[in-house]
């Protein structure tokens, strides 16, 4: 599943900055060690001054700035000035959105600070592994099916129970997937790494490459200005679902357009997951977005009741808006929620 995890911007991004030293105290916290990077940021193990672990988050997006070994604060050029501190603003006012959100299911930032002309987030640090993780080891070990069907409905039920609080909160994440879910030991998960800012970011400087995650991202995530809501976050959990089926990422939306091959790709399914269940994923893989369900409560559901049939092939769109208008109706439209974060997690 190595599309799960990539982005462009971690492929392409332009250098690798040096991380923070082991052992450095910053704002009441010791760095212990680096547990995760990418083309975003940068992700510490640390302590505070209790001695309780906590994830710090340092936003460094590698594409505008370089941090040299040694070093504490990163080197801008000028011309990437402007775009960065538009960034770190958004990065600062989406820890200060989730520092508000208090729920088991969304990643609980403790704290966040200015330092070394960048920001940090605190989140709090959970022993465990990203759903990508577990699929990838049950891929490598040969399990038929590699998730199954039990889990899926109910791990997907406790990530939209965080979903719905992060969007009633008026937040949408925007980068749901495998590798943005974390699994704790004890198997409940917890939603990671909001994508709203890369978001921001993409919008406001057209020069950095497209941050959303092929795949995984809804087509409406492709245009510049495209009608962004609840339903964008239904589209990514609808190709997590069907990632953790097959063990890659579903199609990419924009070749979906040309060439859409996901009737064929379900189809290979069925008799391996019920009926009912693929019925879901069609619905949310809706290239429409009018087609999809328009909350996550109505997706949790159709995951907890049989879904309405859909046609087949051809006028597919028209007969989802249809026939599970039931589905829909009666839903208020829920403003979408973010969260974000932990141990190993990063752009």
């Amino acid at each position: 599943m190595e599309n799960v995890a990539s982005t462009p911007q971690d492929t392409m991004a332009a250098q690798n900055n040096a991380p923070l030293p082991d052992g450095l105290e910053i704002a009441g916290y010791r760095i212990v060690k680096k547990i995760a990077s990418g083309g975003f940021s940068i992700v510490y193990l640390a302590y505070d001054e209790d001695g309780n672990a906590v994830a710090i988050k340092e936003y460094l997006p590698s594409s505008l700035a370089l941090r040299q070994p040694g070093e504490l604060a990163p080197t801008i050029a000028p011309e990437n000035l402007t775009t960065f501190r538009i960034g770190l603003k958004c990065f600062f006012d989406e820890g200060r959105a989730l520092a508000r959100i208090a729920h088991p299911n969304v990643v609980s930032v403790l704290n966040f600070f200015r330092a070394n002309e960048t920001v940090y987030m605190v989140m709090a640090y959970e022993s465990g592994r990203s759903l990508q993780d577990h699929i990838i080891r049950r891929r490598d070990k040969g399990e038929r099916p590699l998730v199954s069907e039990r889990f899926i409905r109910k791990m997907f039920s406790q990530v939209m129970n965080g979903l719905r609080e992060v969007h009633t909160n008026k937040l949408l994440h925007l980068d749901l997937k495998p590798a943005n879910i974390y699994l704790r030991v004890d198997g409940t998960p917890i939603l990671l790494d909001f994508g709203a800012a890369r978001q921001t970011l993409r919008a406001d400087a057209p020069k950095l490459y497209p941050m959303y995650t092929p795949g995984f991202a809804a087509p409406e995530l492709y245009v510049k200005n495209g009608n962004l809501g609840p339903w964008t976050d239904v589209y990514s959990i609808g190709a997590s679902i069907f990632a953790c089926m097959v063990g890659a990422p579903p199609q990419p939306a924009d070749q979906r357009k040309t060439n859409d091959k996901m009737d064929g790709h379900l189809r290979k399914l069925e008799g391996i997951y019920s009926t009912e269940l693929l019925q879901v994923i069609r619905w949310t893989l809706a290239m429409d977005p009018l087609a999809r369900p328009q909350s996550v409560f109505a997706l949790q559901k159709a995951l907890r009741e049989p879904a309405a049939p859909l046609a087949e092939e051809n006028g597919v769109l028209d007969n989802v808006k249809n026939k599970l208008r039931g589905l829909i109706g009666g839903i208020g439209k829920k403003l979408p929620t973010a969260t974000t974060t932990i141990q190993e997690h990063t752009r």
